[in-house]
Formats: C-alpha cells, sequence, structure tokens
C-alpha cells in the first residue's frame, strides 16, 4: 500500500484576513480611546459573539430562533453569580475564566432546551423558541434568589489577585478581554463552517429531505448545531457580565432576542462576517443615535424595512456585490449613475429626518421649547418656513431617486450580466 503525499498550498488570503482582523482588535482602543468609546467597543465585542452564534442557526442552519437571548442570558447569571462566588472565596478560578462558565451554562442549557426545540423545524421551531424565552422570562420573576427579582444580580469584577498588573478595574482592560475572547470565538464558529457538521447543516438547511434519504438524522444535526451555538452564546453573556457587572431579566427576554434577530439581518445571514457590521450597527444605533434623538426607535423600524426590500442579504451583500464589480473592472460603469442616486438619497433622508424631529419636537416638547437644532442650523418646529423646507428637501430627494433609480437598474443588470457570462466561460 502506497501514500501518496500532496501539498496543499497556504491560503493567504484566510491568514491576512484574520491577521488584519485581530490587528484591527488591537488598534481600535489607541483610536478610540475614550471612556465612552471603549464603553462602546465592549458592547460591539460581546454584541458580535452573540449575532455570530445566532447566524449559526440563521444563516448556516436556516433556524430562525426567537429565544437565543435564553443561552446568552442564563449564561450571564451563571457567569454573575460565579463572580460573586469568587469574591467569597469559594470558587478558585481567574475572571479571565468567567466567560467560559457562561459558555458551559449556555451550552448546559443548549443541550437542555435543544433537544425539544429542534424536534422540528421551520415555523414551528420558531414558535416553540418564542415560547421557551417566554416561559425563561417568567421564571426570572418567579426565582428571584436566583434571577435577583427585577432588581437583578450585581457583581464586582475586580476580585482576586491581580495578575500582571490586570485588575480590570480599568476599561481597556476589559475591553481588550471581550477582544480576546471575541478573536477566538470568531475562529472557533469560522471553523465550524469547515467540519462535516458544518456542512450538513447547510445540507439540512437547503434540502432537508435528501439530507435524510441519504442517511442523516435532521434532527440530530439541528440539535448538535444549537448546543454548539448555545455554547458561544453563553460566552458572550458571560463577557456582558463583566462589562457591565449587573444581570437582569432583560437578559433572558423576547426583546434581546428580537434585537439579535433584527442586528444579523441587517448585517448579512448569508455571510459568515455579516454579524460583525451587524453589531456595530445595532450599538450604533440604540446606544448612540438614542442620545441624540427621541425617535431613534423609529429610524432603527424605517432602516430594517428598507434593508429588508432593497438588500435583503443585508449590508454584507451590498459590499460584496460592489467588490464583485471592482474585481471585475465594472465599477467605472456604475458610477456615474450610483452617485447620483446616493446623493437623491442622502437629500431625501435629510428632509425625511428634519420632518420627524420637529414633528416629535411639536407632539412632545412644544410647550417647553419649539426650536431644534440639526444639521448645525435650527428649525422651528412650529414655523411654516422650516416645514416648507423639510418637505421641499423630502420632495427633492424622492424625485431624484425616482428619476435615476431606472438608469441605475439599466446599468447594474448589464453589468451583472456580463460578471456572470464571464464567470460560465471561466468554468468551461
Amino acid at each position: 500500500m502506497t501514500t501518496t503525499l500532496q501539498y496543499k498550498p497556504l491560503n493567504l488570503g484566510r491568514w491576512l484576513t484574520w491577521s488584519c482582523f485581530a490587528l484591527i482588535l488591537v488598534v481600535a482602543p489607541l483610536i478610540f480611546h475614550e471612556g465612552a468609546a471603549l464603553s462602546l467597543l465592549s458592547q460591539m465585542g460581546t454584541l458580535m459573539i452573540f449575532g455570530l452564534s445566532f447566524n449559526m442557526l440563521l444563516g448556516q442552519g436556516g433556524m430562525l430562533s426567537f429565544g437565543h437571548a435564553v443561552y446568552s442570558g442564563l449564561g450571564a447569571f451563571f457567569a454573575v453569580h460565579a463572580m460573586n462566588m469568587i469574591a467569597e472565596g469559594s470558587l478558585p478560578i481567574p475572571v479571565s475564566m468567567i466567560p467560559l462558565v457562561g459558555g458551559i451554562a449556555g451550552m448546559g442549557f443548549g443541550i437542555l432546551f435543544g433537544y425539544v426545540t429542534t424536534k422540528k423545524s421551520g415555523t414551528t421551531f420558531s414558535m416553540i423558541t418564542l415560547g421557551m424565552v417566554e416561559l425563561v422570562f417568567a421564571c426570572s420573576l418567579m426565582f428571584p434568589k436566583f434571577f435577583g427579582g427585577e432588581g437583578g444580580i450585581s457583581t464586582n469584577r475586580v476580585i482576586g489577585q491581580a495578575f500582571m498588573g490586570i485588575t480590570y478595574g480599568p476599561q481597556i482592560q476589559v475591553y481588550y478581554l471581550i477582544a480576546f475572547w471575541l478573536f477566538v470565538s470568531a475562529v472557533a464558529m469560522f471553523a465550524f463552517t469547515q467540519t462535516p457538521l458544518g456542512r450538513m447543516i447547510n445540507a439540512v438547511r437547503d434540502n432537508p429531505e435528501r439530507a435524510e434519504f441519504v442517511g442523516y438524522d435532521t434532527q440530530w444535526v439541528r440539535y448538535l448545531t444549537l448546543i454548539l451555538s448555545a455554547f458561544f452564546a453563553g460566552i458572550s453573556g458571560g463577557l456582558s457580565a463583566i462589562n457591565f457587572e449587573i444581570v437582569t431579566a432583560e437578559n433572558v427576554s423576547a426583546i434581546r432576542s428580537g434585537a439579535v434577530l433584527l442586528f444579523t439581518f441587517i448585517g448579512g445571514i448569508g455571510f459568515f462576517f455579516g454579524p460583525l457590521i451587524g453589531a456595530i450597527l445595532g450599538v450604533f444605533l440604540t446606544v448612540m443615535l438614542s442620545d441624540f434623538t427621541k425617535a431613534w426607535q423609529l429610524y432603527l423600524g424605517v432602516f430594517f424595512i428598507l434593508i429588508v426590500m432593497y438588500a435583503p442579504g443585508g449590508i454584507a451583500s451590498i459590499l460584496m456585490m460592489n467588490l464583485r464589480l471592482v474585481k471585475f473592472s465594472k465599477f467605472g460603469r456604475v458610477w456615474p449613475v450610483l452617485w447620483k442616486l446616493l446623493v437623491s438619497s442622502l437629500i431625501g433622508i435629510a428632509g425625511l429626518v428634519l420632518a420627524i424631529e420637529m414633528l416629535y419636537q411639536l407632539s412632545l416638547e412644544s410647550t417647553q421649547n419649539p426650536v431644534i437644532s440639526i444639521f448645525g442650523m435650527t428649525f422651528n418646529s412650529v414655523g411654516g418656513g422650516s416645514w416648507a423646507i423639510a418637505l421641499l428637501t423630502l420632495a427633492t430627494g424622492v424625485a431624484g431617486f425616482v428619476l435615476f433609480k431606472a438608469p441605475f437598474q439599466k446599468v447594474w443588470g448589464e453589468v451583472n450580466t456580463e460578471i456572470e457570462e464571464a464567470m460560465r466561460r471561466a468554468q468551461v
């Protein structure tokens, strides 16, 4: 019997991508070094892990879960109790390993709940997960000794002996802990996509009947994937407990599950890096935008609707489609029409934002002060001139969008047809 050794070339592109990702994680706090910026980066990191774990179910397995917050939330509760036990001296583990406690707890509940939820697929699976998250949320108010009631469970992350000066008191140290677990978790979840189980969950997503025909138990494939997904969700919960030093019933609520679904879809469920983009936009829309306007939830809803209507593949699909144009040297043909469409859209958005902000000011705070400051200018929400400017700006943007939409679609279709033809010829 002879064995043939085959040379497998190094995937330089993949190594370069992961190296750049690690470099960004290291350099980010050096650029955004303010206290508030570090807090936002930390929230983005935990949400990225949560989104990637959710995408293991939705993007890779086609399992729409409305209860994924159960695993991150319960992981967070076990993590916060573990931190309190460390403070009491009854649990001799370092704070750096607390995310692993959350991950093991999430995996445990994935084993427990997942066996029931993965018995069915499709809409039935979604409804069962919704019932599961409501059940756990109700339990969080029924068992205050473990869940802390409405006030939740608080802790102190500055516990134990400092290791090489690391106490996790400064936010920068917490950020680098989150960055470390984010990188490790992202690599592990990407590696999962290359395993036989990762390939099989794709097959179960695309054609479960055929997967069963060749001898695979689709329920067990979904079940094992959910267990692994729950493990990484628990890690994100443990990091959240360290970052905020408090865990409440909101961590296991349907609101948290809906938020990760929203942001993962916005980022792009069809791409591995989609949840990373979704996490950045999610923190921006829910944390930063809420500091500037009371209508942030309205903007979030409108943005989500636009993504569903015009880019169902998420932001990641828009980036990849334009990168494909650049790769085939076709972007130059699209840009002359694209920039006009973008400018028209921005003008229309500016008019819409101005109208919404004045309407909010008129209905909520007109008795105090009808004047608002936006875009570096002041507007009177009860003045006819301000409303005329808002409506005229909105109408101009809509008219421009309608005018340039058809030429853009024509050029876009022609260019993508040419690219597909070139790809078919290359395969032949």
